[in-house]
């Protein structure tokens, strides 16, 4: 009983048990740091690893977020106590975090955190893809912020990797697990693919990278105006390295979050001062490319800040597509596009609007997407993303915009083909005009004020009149209200006001220089050049004397326009339509087609001359050039046609004397016009044929995609099956996991007692209630004949030498009374038993049967024997001695006789 009587209190302590907080490595000023840790199949191993390693003293709490089964109970707390000292509790609603102790979340449970507290929230589905790390992993970047820290160790899937997005975003650090040592590597592959990872190593190792980090990061709180000189002319250094590596001058970032991202490079390096980290990036180039990726912050999601969009779709865009006509194009720039989401997003928005508004007219929505970092630029161009923006995307757009794959989700065509996606630098590079619909959202943030201020009246040169500016929830337009009107304030929408611009001209950024700048590069940097007298004499014979002429794909498309080339093209009637060969005037475009057709097959060069054009013009001529550029590369497969045009000769008058030959030559000149006009209508008619069997194939290539469309509805549910066995398989794994390591405990436990019970020599054996054998042990085969069949037959059909008919009726009331009865009891062979029936009582005090123990006392039994021989032998010796004394005496009889008498009666 002393043994199992702490085991209630291990149970309580558990589950509802809150600690003091203990001693902490920390400042007394600073606040515990919060390590989310994300793990699914396999993860338990790594767990423990990891936990093994941690110091009792670290000072920062651990909360561990696993796939559960959410119909088991929860064995990870148990199972982790036993690899760290320090206590491991299961999170119940509004948990207090407590430095130095290991929190695990329940089953059937999404958690967040808020103020240092965990809260448990039930979730939406209990089962398929649900995604409890990155739920967690976003509301500790929320409230940790620059503090927050996530791990991600073995596991399948992608869970995590968009909570840790948020962690970057917020400054804090990510650590993964090596994915060679991961049992199952697709989480810590996912994080490093997408370039959150910063430090990667074993498990075992990154209790000790993360406490380095904590130390060697500097606790530094200053504002970017009281920042030292030493620190400043650092900072300083490190943008002319930047923009040496890079090109990209990083002058006009705020200083506050290029300190915060240089302080995290020196923590993960542990360098102690920005000093000894201008010295370590001169000595690794390498350095300088991560640290110019963390500054770009490539951190964004689908439909971030949900009623933003909500918004944007139901007053923003109804408000451009008022009165628009039929087949008309908005624009759309997207500024600080990242990896393409928010690009995505507002191309979803727009056609989820047109098909609510019910709007029939062929209006489209053109979508110019930019970012600084190309390598985000190709992987937006992809249109490939994991499958946890599940958590994001709606089923229903999920169904309507996506292709499921086996690597996660691709836009589909009719999404892809709205975004153009192009790297772009926006304080040094030109912006985008004419634009309907701005969005610029997060990225203003980390910007200088100076800067804001230049960005703003570009924005409104940029829009159309009526065009709609989107900031960031943490945006605003500032003192530039007569430029903007807000549409949703607090979502921050805005409309283009109609005002005149303050100042004479605009103020590009790439022209703003800081204060502390010397006054001799501002001047340089502010000096405008001075065109050459080349440059001055190219531009004038450009523009008078340079043929007309345009810049053309194979396929006929304009790319370039270089002259006037209005007698020669013009619009096309209907929707807008930039073929060349579509504008190209009456008479010209037959010949045009041909010259093109003959320069793809056979490159060079073309020229047809005196082409003459339909009437009214028909008193001009057309030379025109078309030539295959094959230099420089950028052009290369590229068309140009050059236009020149030619007067044609006046037609001499007629011979009076040769009337009949006018007249025979005049007839023969119709005859042959009316032949071409016949062989033009048969072209014409060929084309119309051709159109016509284009038109059948383009149906039938409708009727096929229609039948994708509906293999892809079924791919999608056999994925989505998929996605939920995945799910289940991974639930399985976790508790496969915990029941194995239980499993391990009981057959320890087991060996245990089992060699216990071997050692003491005493025959036991466990009988239940119903006195039905249920376990024996070596020993109790001497005693009664067992084989090991015998378990859960009744102990009275068993063959026993024990001479004791009242064991059943002892073993009865022992169950009854609960008091246990002890006996010594013979055996047929002559030998002695001490049998003790005592009740069994589980660990929840429930009787369960009763407990039988053999004693082998015949040994004792012996020397009894042998000490009642002696004492009986003593006693008649003493007595015959006592009567021949007697004897010897002369006593008389009646004495001798008396005498025992009064020895007895005393």
């Amino acid at each position: 009983m002393k043994k199992s009587a702490p085991l209630p209190a291990r149970k309580r302590t558990v589950k509802t048990a809150k600690p003091a907080p203990p001693k902490t490595l920390l400042k007394k000023d600073a606040a515990c740091p919060i390590v989310g840790i994300g793990a699914s199949a396999g993860g338990l191993e790594a767990l423990v690893q990891l936990l093994e390693h941690v110091p009792k003293d670290s000072g920062m709490a651990y909360v561990i977020v696993q796939h559960l089964d959410p119909t088991q109970k929860g064995m990870m707390p148990e199972l982790l106590q036993r690899a760290t000292t320090m206590k491991v509790f299961q999170v119940a609603d509004r948990t207090k975090v407590q430095p130095n102790c290991v929190y695990v979340i329940p089953p059937n449970s999404d958690m967040s955190v808020l103020r240092g507290v965990l809260h448990l929230l039930v979730p939406v589905e209990m089962r398929g893809l649900r995604l409890p790390i990155d739920f967690f992993f976003r509301s500790l970047a929320e409230d940790q912020r620059e503090q927050s820290i996530g791990i991600i160790l073995s596991g399948m899937g992608s869970d995590g990797t968009l909570g840790l997005r948020a962690i970057k975003e917020k400054a804090g650090i990510v650590l993964v697990q090596d994915p060679a040592t991961a049992k199952f590597d697709a989480m810590p592959r996912s994080v490093i693919e997408a370039g959150l990872a910063d430090i990667v190593a074993l498990a075992e190792e990154l209790p000790d990278r993360l406490i380095a980090y904590r130390r060697h990061l500097p606790q530094l709180d200053k504002s970017e105006l009281h920042l030292e000189e030493k620190v400043q002319s650092a900072l300083e250094k490190i943008v002319i390295l930047l923009r040496g590596h890079s090109g990209h001058d990083f002058t006009l970032y705020r200083r506050s979050t290029l300190y915060r991202r240089v302080e995290r490079r020196m923590g993960i390096h542990k360098v102690g001062r920005i000093s000894g980290y201008v010295r370590y990036l001169q000595e690794n180039p390498q350095e300088l490319g991560i640290l110019f990726k963390e500054l770009l912050i490539g951190v964004t999601n689908f439909f971030r800040d949900k009623s933003a969009w909500e918004q944007l779709a139901t007053k923003a865009l109804p408000l451009l597509l008022k009165g628009r006509p039929s087949g008309s194009t908005l624009r759309a720039w997207v500024a600080g596009c990242s990896t393409g989401e928010e690009a995505y997003s507002l191309a979803m928005v727009f056609k989820e609007t047109l098909k609510h508004l019910k709007y029939t007219d062929n209006i489209s929505l053109q979508i110019y997407a930019t970012d600084l970092d190309k390598d985000a630029i190709d992987k937006a161009r992809l249109g490939l993303f994991p499958e946890n923006i599940v958590a994001d995307v709606s089923p229903t757009r999920l169904t309507r915009f996506f292709n499921k794959e086996e690597g996660g989700y691709r836009v589909n065509k009719e999404i892809r083909s709205m975004v153009v996606f192009a790297p772009q630098n926006l304080i040094m590079d030109p912006p985008f005009t004419k634009l309907d619909l701005l969005c610029c959202r997060n990225l203003l943030i980390y910007l200088t004020p100076e800067l804001q201020k230049k960005l703003f009246p570009l924005f409104h040169y940029s829009l159309n009149p009526g065009g709609v500016l989107f900031l960031g929830s943490a945006e605003s337009i500032g003192s530039f209200t007569h430029l903007f009107t807000a549409l949703a304030l607090k979502e921050r929408l805005f409309q283009r006001n109609e005002t005149a611009m303050q100042g004479s001209h605009l103020d590009f950024p790439a022209v703003y220089l800081p204060a502390h700048a010397s006054r001799q590069e501002s001047q340089t940097a502010a000096r405008v050049p001075v065109p050459s007298l080349q440059t001055l004499a190219d531009q004038m014979l450009q523009q008078r004397y340079a043929p007309p002429a345009v810049l053309v794909n194979e396929n006929g498309d304009i790319l370039y326009v270089s002259g006037k080339t209005g007698k020669f093209l013009e619009p096309a009637a209907g929707k807008a339509n930039w073929n060349v060969i579509a504008m190209a005037r009456d008479g010209l475009r037959n010949e045009l087609s041909s010259a093109m057709q003959k320069v793809i097959r056979k490159k060079g060069t073309v020229t047809v001359r005196g082409i003459k054009l339909a009437p009214p013009a028909d008193t001009r001529a057309v030379d025109i050039l078309v030539q295959a550029i094959e230099a420089p590369k950028e052009l290369f497969g590229m068309l140009l046609i050059v236009f020149s045009e030619a007067v044609v000769p006046p037609e001499p008058p007629p011979d009076r004397g040769r009337g009949k030959i006018s007249v025979s030559s005049g007839a023969r000149q119709r005859e042959l016009q009316n032949e071409l006009k016949h062989a033009r209508d048969e072209v014409q008619a060929g084309r119309e044929e051709m159109q016509t069997s284009q038109e059948e194939l383009k149906s039938m290539n409708e009727e096929l995609q229609s039948t994708n469309e509906e293999l892809q509805s079924t791919n999608e549910e056999l994925m989505t099956s998929k996605e939920e066995m995945q799910s289940l398989n991974e639930e399985l794994q976790t508790v496969n996991a915990e029941l194995q390591a239980k499993l391990d405990e009981l057959s320890g436990t087991n060996n245990d007692m089992k060699n216990l019970l071997n050692s003491t020599d005493i025959a036991t054996v466990f009988l239940d209630n119903d006195l039905q054998v249920r376990r024996f042990t070596l020993q109790a085969k001497t005693i009664i004949k067992f084989i090991a069949t015998d378990v859960g037959r009744p102990i009275t059909d068993l063959a026993s030498d024990l001479l004791y008919p009242g064991l059943v009726k002892d073993a009865h009331e022992v169950l009854r009374t609960l008091i246990f009865s002890e006996r010594s009891i013979a055996t047929e062979n002559g030998r002695w038993f001490t049998v003790r029936i005592m009740p069994y009582r589980t660990m929840d005090n429930r009787i369960d049967g009763v407990v039988i123990t053999f004693a082998d006392i015949t040994a004792a039994k012996k020397i009894e024997a042998e000490l009642r021989e002696q004492h009986r032998k003593l006693s008649k010796h003493s007595v015959e001695q006592g009567r021949a004394l007697d004897k010897a005496l002369g006593k008389p009889k009646e004495r001798r006789v008396a005498a025992p008498a009064r020895k007895s009666k005393s």
